[in-house]
Formats: C-alpha cells, structure tokens, sequence
C-alpha cells in the first residue's frame, strides 16, 4: 500500500485530472498548434522518416555533444536502422523530486545487432525563452516532439550532466513486439510534421505515449491509471507486470539499473552505449525471446 502521504498526493492528482476537461476546453480556443514557431535550439529540428521495407531512414536523428549543463554543441544526422537488427529495448526513468517520485520524464531506447543505439524521447516543445511547467502544459503552451537522437545525447545529458538519478531498466518483450513499438514510434514522429499536436501535462505525455504505443501493439498490457500522470512510479508498474528483464526486487533494479555515475565515467567512451549498462556485457542484449547475443566478440 502506498503511504499516506503518497496516497494524499494521488488523490490531489486525481482532483486535478477531474478538472481536465473544463481547463482544455478553456484552453483550446486560445490557441491552435503549430511547427513553425521560435523554437529552442534542442527542439528546432523533427525528424523525417521514411519506411522501405526492413529499412527505417530517419533524418535529423539528433546527436548533440553535452559539456556540461545546457552547454552543448548542436548536430543532427541521417541513419539508417534495419529493422530485421532490432533486438533490444529499455526504459528510460528520470524522476525529477528526491522526496517524492512523482514527476518524472521517461521515454524509451532501442538497441540493433549492428551496435547502434537510438531514442526516441517524447516532449513538451518549447519556444526561445520559455520555460516548461506543469500547468503550462495543461493550457496549451507547448506543442509535441518525438525527439529521436543518438543515446549519448538524450540519455547522456540527462545522466551525466543532470542533478536527478537516471535509470536504464531493459525490457523483457519478444523482438517482434519491440520491432512494432520502434515502427510506431517513428510513424508518430513523422505525422507530427504535418499534423503538430499540443502537449498536455496529463493527457498527451512523455510515458502516456508510450504506454499508448505499448497497448496498440498488445492491448491492455498496461493497465490505465495514475501511472501517466506521476511517472515516476512506472518502474514500479512495469516490475509488477513483468516488463523489466530483472529478477531484482524494487530496491535491488532501482540501484543495478541507475547509471549516472557510470554515464559520467564513460561519457566520451566509443562504446558509451554498452558501458552505461554497466558490469554484464549481455545487460544491453537480452530480451525474452529469442536469446540474441550481438555485441561484437561476445559469447556466453
């Protein structure tokens, strides 16, 4: 059971999610979503995608070099993913409050036989200047992003560079089920392009888009609940439901699958990707079915 006091934060959220309704309603016709706004220098750029068969081309895959907090220097490319190489996923868990888990970004990364490794990360999508906020996002401050970058960058400048714990936890699905994940993850981004959405703090956010591409694909393995709207408890949700690739209790995957200071080690390592999953050169490569070893050099 939760404790009091976490049982008196879920019913004031619950309070919020009642007045939904009445704050987007008042919201909507204030403004209407656009692409083509100031935006801050992280979110200038969508990508582009184009499915070919087995071949996923991805423009403007973002791979920015972090020096430190919000000190960066900008680069996007264009990648080339073979589907029929998708082997890995993980969850990304950022909780952003000490005390309390509740907020929190999350997003998901995905792992290839080819050793590459990229993010795709949902976020509020900011103009110059502006600051995100939780009531902004109800009131239709801030358009949608599927960032879609390299993991030195979205993992890394969280992980290295930020003042909250980042978590790594690798899934357990079968390679077809991540396959259809990372496919409409991208078809996302790219409707996106044409069709901008806003963001909403509680509706259209990080972990309620990722659950919605999880359920398409195996309805209702995520059961609905507060869990969208205070993130930071998701690991606990995905453990219970079997979703972690771990036999660690809680406690035992929170402090195996936290990465900071191995993100700070390794932050201009080659491998960077491998060695943020820590001490086991499998933990990047497992998954449920079928057992795919694929780091280069590695045998069991």
């Amino acid at each position: 059971m939760p404790s009091s006091a976490v049982r008196r934060r879920l019913c004031a959220a619950a309070a919020l999610v009642a007045c939904v309704p009445v704050i987007a309603i008042a919201a909507s016709g204030l403004r209407h979503p656009r692409a083509d706004r100031a935006w801050i220098e992280p979110h200038a750029r969508m990508p582009a995608v184009r499915l070919e068969g087995h071949l996923a081309r991805v423009s403007d895959v973002r791979d920015f070099h972090f020096a430190g907090a919000g000190r960066y220097t900008p680069a996007y490319h264009d990648r080339v993913y073979d589907l029929d190489k998708l082997v890995s996923a993980a969850f990304v868990l950022t909780p952003f409050s000490a005390s309390w888990r509740g907020p929190a970004h999350s997003f998901v990364t995905f792992g290839f036989a080819d050793s590459q490794f990229v993010s795709i990360s949902v976020e509020a999508r900011r103009e110059r200047g502006e600051e995100y906020g939780l009531v902004g996002g109800l009131l239709n401050r801030y358009e949608l992003i599927y960032v879609v970058g390299d993991e030195r960058d979205v993992i890394g400048q969280r992980a290295s560079y930020g003042a909250d714990p980042v978590y790594l936890y690798p899934i357990r699905a079968p390679r077809e089920r991540i396959r259809q994940v990372f496919v409409e993850m991208l078809r996302r981004a790219e409707a996106l392009r044409e069709h901008p959405e806003f963001y909403n703090t509680l509706t259209n956010n990080c972990t309620s888009n990722v659950i919605a591409h999880v359920n398409h694909v195996t309805p209702h393995r995520i059961p609905g609940g507060l869990a969208t709207i205070l993130p930071g408890y998701t690991d606990e949700v995905a453990l219970r439901l079997g979703l972690i690739d771990t036999e660690l209790d809680l406690a035992g995957a929170r402090t195996r699958f936290r990465i900071n200071e191995r993100a700070r080690r390794f932050a201009n390592a080659p491998d960077y990707s491998f060695r943020i999953r820590g001490d086991d050169p499998l933990s990047a490569t497992r998954i449920a079915e079928p057992q795919t070893l694929w780091r280069p050099g590695v045998t069991r």
